[in-house]
């Protein structure tokens, strides 16, 4: 429908059918459309309908008059696709009591499965007049609707062409985690007005990079439909990395190349498709904890002005928000029509849209039940039971900024976890920092002690050296202090405890020593990573060495800052990671789906797994303790894995020997009895990038593993014409 004279918008009110209070959102038929918006407290509901995107005006305002419960429906005949909509609500205006209606303020439905364009800030997006010294208990009656980005009916067909999701395993898994925009901006590989948008992470340059990285699973960082804060845009600056949602149906906007107006969810649909013919997955970072609409001083966009009371976390002061999130409100997912609405997103995202899993943001405030972490809350437990939901890559970012919030190894079983114990960990075991191998020894095997329980495995556990948030591989080994200035807040954001050593010399230098150990140290986080027990995710650009010049924090640019810059790509580094991903891929002895028992395996009488001391003793319990020690050895039995194939057959692998050497000075390391393996052969040393066979090594023997590297060692297992290991 396109109303574009006065008797055509007298017409369409005259032809309006009662509806029904489901689906929620706007849904197209084939021969109209039915609206329905979930608005328990309010008093009224207006349909507003636009017919360009940049219209200061709705052409038709309809009041919707049937309510069912606590829905307002209308069903409108001849509507079609495209159709520019939003929604004005009436209601008590009495923010003491939690109520912040107001019929100025036009509104995003949380259902809409497209927005078409930017918000432009005003003060008309706020609720109350702005410098009033009432603050927000004033009320403003200047119309929003001139600065707003309206709702778009989209039409759900598209040809999928059979898609089906890869399914991969989770212990078959490599994350690369992204941003849609900064991976592929200065991407010269692709057309240039493709750059920064679904289409580009879907073009055949960017899967194939992705397909010889080795890379299974795309991680997009928020591709909901967000708001960049308004003292960001007036610095100049932007929220880049989209942890502010306002549309959780909708695809950003921002990331479409093809058009606002509906275009988005086709090109997200398609670059979806492409990425599964080639075998990767999709998962999206979610932001369910909190919205773009901030504290009792933010905007009116959608939430706040449909029904603020019952979708928001409110204080005994029912005009404030209780704040776990930083951002200034939290969602309440205690309560049913918040509940359904995550539910409803997280399904549309899986069964429309195709999407293969979900990292879920401050994923702690999720699980609060009045204020303590709980983790058998009503999320949880409706996810659990959810046929659709339950069956996708679920992964928990397990902490919020609350009290009692930092929930490591404490979700459920069929949650994995961003493992922040296992960064921390290896961060500092390669800087130097006293530290407890035992620890070392849990992170490396999977972190058994958090997530050994409760029936989950060694894939509960996303290990991680960097993430988009903080420091990047090659300024972790770079930098001893944040560089935040272009931030705007005088350096003061951002993380100050980074765990990170520049190696010498801060920020760039020519020092050729400092650079040779800064690319070890760049080749020991890559390789720990990779031959570790769990879920590797990659940061992308860190396989390139991406630098953001020591910027920790660099949510709000969306420049060079944080792009990826190809031209500047580090080769070697590239050469290196796909070949220490290619090793892990093909051994699965570093991909375990149970945990090691340290017992005897029947047949060889070694162990799953033995760990030595320098001079070839088994360690022992002192050792584990020792605070200062910065050497091990680990023999990896390849007839000690025991969980059978996907056929059922016995998986046989290789035996490894890896030795670790943290110090600052070279060691001497003998090799173990002829037992463990009467020939070795060096595979990776990452004193260099080369990754392949290089010298032999006797039982017994004694070898020099430089300061500072990981040596790994292989003993092939041949059998003869019986079976048996010869």
């Amino acid at each position: 429908m396109n109303i574009k004279e006065p008797e055509v918008a007298k017409k369409v009110k005259a032809k309006v059918y009662p509806g029904s209070p489901y689906p929620l959102g706007a849904t197209w038929d084939g021969k109209g459309v039915n609206f329905a918006l979930y608005a328990e407290n309010a008093t009224g509901v207006e349909l507003c309908l636009f017919n360009d995107p940049k219209d200061e005006t709705e052409a038709v305002r309809i009041p919707i008059t049937e309510r069912s419960t606590q829905i307002w429906h209308v069903y409108i005949p001849d509507a079609k696709p495209g159709q520019l909509y939003g929604y004005r609500v009436h209601g008590p205006y009495d923010p003491a009591a939690g109520h912040r209606f107001n019929p100025a303020k036009l509104l995003i439905d949380p259902y809409a499965k497209a927005i078409a364009g930017k918000i432009e800030w005003s003060d008309a997006l706020f609720g109350y007049e702005t410098g009033n010294e009432a603050e927000d208990l004033s009320m403003s009656e200047t119309d929003s609707a001139p600065f707003l980005p309206k709702c778009v009916v989209i039409n759900p067909e598209f040809d999928w062409e059979g898609d089906r999701p890869p399914k991969i395993a989770y212990h078959n898994t490599i994350i690369y985690e992204t941003h849609v925009r900064g991976f592929t901006k200065l991407c010269p590989e692709i057309p240039e007005e493709l750059r920064g948008t679904y289409a580009a992470i879907g073009h055949p340059a960017t899967i194939g990079y992705l397909q010889k990285l080795g890379i299974t699973a795309v991680e997009l960082m928020p591709v909901h439909h967000f708001i960049a804060d308004r003292h960001l845009v007036e610095k100049g600056l932007t929220n880049y990395w989209g942890y502010n949602t306002i549309g959780f149906f909708a695809p950003e906007v921002r990331y479409s190349g093809s058009g606002v107006l509906g275009e988005q969810v086709n090109e997200f649909k398609q670059m979806v498709k492409d990425l599964h013919k080639a075998g990767i997955e999709v998962i999206l970072d979610v932001v369910y904890n909190h919205t773009a609409e901030g504290n009792q001083m933010g905007p009116t966009l959608s939430f706040k002005g449909i029904d603020n009371a019952s979708y928001y976390r409110l204080a005994e002061d029912k005009r404030f928000y209780f704040d776990y999130t930083g951002t200034g409100n939290t969602l309440n997912a205690n309560l049913p029509n918040v509940l359904r609405l995550m539910m409803d997103s997280l399904r549309y995202w899986i069964l429309d849209m195709h999407v293969d899993g979900f990292r879920f943001d401050l994923a702690s405030t999720l699980a609060r039940e009045l204020h303590e972490v709980n983790k058998l809350s009503a999320f949880f437990d409706i996810i659990h039971q959810d046929p659709v939901i339950s069956q996708v890559k679920l992964i928990a970012e397990p902490w919020d900024i609350g009290e009692g919030g930092y929930q490591v190894g404490n979700f459920p079983p069929g949650w994995a976890e961003w493992n922040g114990k296992y960064r921390d960990c290896i961060r500092d075991y390669w800087r130097g920092e006293d530290s407890i191998l035992g620890e070392f020894a849990q992170r490396f095997t999977g972190s058994s002690d958090l997530y050994g329980g409760g029936y989950r495995n060694p894939t509960a556990s996303i290990n991680f050296i960097t993430a988009h948030d903080g420091f990047t591989l090659n300024d972790l080994v770079s930098y001893n202090e944040k560089h935040n200035e272009a931030n705007g807040e005088d350096n003061n954001d951002g993380e100050s405890h980074n765990r990170s050593w520049n190696c010498g010399a801060e920020g760039k230098t020519d020092d050729q020593v400092v650079n040779a150990l800064r690319q070890r140290q760049k080749r020991n986080f890559l390789t720990t990573l990779f031959l570790s027990q769990g879920v590797p995710m990659l940061v992308a650009g860190d396989e390139i060495s991406r630098t953001q010049q020591g910027n920790n924090n660099a949510y709000c640019q969306d420049n060079e800052i944080s792009w990826t810059n190809w031209e500047g790509a580090d080769n070697d580094l590239l050469q290196f990671t796909q070949g220490v991903i290619q090793l892990r891929k093909e051994h699965p002895m570093f991909c375990r789906r149970r945990w090691f028992q340290g017992q005897p395996i029947k047949g060889t009488g070694l162990e799953d797994i033995v760990w030595f001391l320098p001079d070839g003793t088994e360690m022992s319990e002192e050792h584990w303790n020792n605070g200062y020690a910065k050497t091990l050895a680990i023999f990896l039995n390849g007839r000690g894995i025991h969980t059978p194939g996907p056929k059922g057959e016995q998986i046989v692998d290789d035996s490894f020997y890896v030795i670790f050497n943290a110090h600052h000075e070279p060691v001497e390391f003998k090799l173990p009895p002829a037992k463990y393996g009467k020939d070795w052969v060096q595979v990776l040393n990452t004193v260099d990038s080369k990754i392949g066979a290089r010298s032999k090594h006797a039982p017994d023997e004694s070898i020099q593993v430089e300061s500072r590297s990981i040596m790994l060692l292989e003993h092939k297992i041949v059998y003869d014409s019986t079976g048996k290991n010869s």
